[in-house]
């Protein structure tokens, strides 16, 4: 990723792969393109990617707008990285400053990962305690643009130079097959020179561990479609219901009448069965409403979106089935899938993911 970590771990030979769950990229890959995207993910399982968005206060990465749009294109999910120059305090702040404002400009969604890349030979010098208070200041003033965050770094500065509770930790051994070092952090980046037969040059890749960099962001709506947020309790047949509170508990005393219609704030999940939000810990369950049964997929109508295995792979082609606008009949329950989180199962054996879901549910 960075040019201290390639100058410490780069080897002759490839090294036998781990998973490629996630890729980053930055103007030494050049442009990258829809098809480049859709065949990391089709024939290698790549399921996010995080682009080079900015260096120090005054370096803009001339390929990050591309690279974002064609990520969401291809079905990905995307995030950004900032490679850090920052000494102090206020030099942090003020690069957390101009990385999300680029970042905004270029279009990363809300809630993406904006990774602070930490390992030049500014913060070589500098004190662990600094580098720690230095990092942290960067990634509170990120989170007022609505976007996450976490360091990245080489192993051999982990525990030495910082401490990085949680973390992408980059550390690359000869043979990386069946290993899982750094398995307590977001993500192991294993390899800088890994190819892809349908990409040309060479690619950092790394196995995630959680949904980190799977999650968290507003997917790439169709700005033709208006989306109303609004759930109707079920009609004149039907009793009125009890809602329930954030632990999925009867709330005494507070009624939902039938056939009345709430503005929803979105979905929570308890029990793998989603709730829409109508209130401070008031709930709907989603099968007392109109919306029972039915997913819309709510992604832009030219693209579509991937579906899911049971194992959380991704389905190739499945985009050109799924595509936004379209109506699938479901069930109340989610099913969690590993690396992939909450989706709703549509046909045998595939799942939409659930933020890519309408009428019955929004991000959880």
């Amino acid at each position: 990723m960075g040019l201290l970590i390639a100058s410490l771990f780069l080897f002759a030979s490839p090294v036998q792969a781990a998973r490629t769950d996630m890729v980053d990229v930055s103007n030494h890959n050049g442009y990258m393109t829809v098809a480049n995207f859709r065949d990391m993910l089709n024939n290698y399982g790549v399921k996010s990617v995080t682009t080079k968005i900015s260096e120090g206060n005054y370096y803009h990465d001339y390929t990050s707008a591309n690279n974002i749009a064609t990520a969401q294109q291809a079905g990905l999910y995307i995030n950004g990285y900032h490679f850090a120059r920052y000494t102090t305090l206020s030099g942090a702040i003020n690069e957390a400053d101009y990385a999300a404002t680029m970042a905004k400009i270029d279009g990363l969604p809300v809630g993406a990962v904006l990774i602070s890349d930490v390992e030049a030979q500014e913060q070589n010098g500098l004190s662990r305690a600094t580098n720690n208070a230095n990092n942290q200041a960067f990634m509170n003033e990120v989170a007022k643009y609505g976007y996450r965050s976490a360091v990245y770094t080489m192993s051999s500065w982990l525990g030495n130079k910082m401490d990085v509770s949680s973390g992408w930790i980059a550390s690359y051994p000869y043979n990386a097959s069946d290993k899982n070092w750094y398995s307590n952090h977001h993500s192991w980046q294993w390899g800088s020179t890994y190819q892809f037969n349908g990409s040309y040059g060479n690619f950092d890749v790394s196995q995630n561990y959680d949904d980190f960099f799977t999650g968290g962001q507003a997917p790439q709506v169709d700005p033709t479609e208006t989306i109303n947020n609004v759930v109707s309790v079920k009609g004149n047949k039907y009793k009125a219901y009890t809602t329930y509170n954030n632990v999925g508990k009867a709330n005494v005393g507070t009624d939902v009448i039938s056939g009345s219609q709430w503005k929803s704030a979105g979905i929570t999940v308890i029990n793998d069965i989603p709730y829409y939000v109508i209130g401070v810990d008031v709930l709907i369950p989603q099968g007392t409403t109109t919306q029972k049964g039915i997913v819309t997929v709510n992604y832009r109508s030219d693209y579509g979106v991937l579906a899911y295995d049971g194992k959380g792979d991704s389905i190739g082609g499945s985009n050109k089935t799924f595509k936004g606008g379209t109506v699938w009949k479901t069930t109340d329950n989610l099913i969690n899938l590993p690396n992939v989180g909450y989706a709703y199962k549509v046909a045998n054996n595939m799942y939409i993911p659930i933020e890519y879901a309408v009428g019955s549910g929004f991000k959880g």
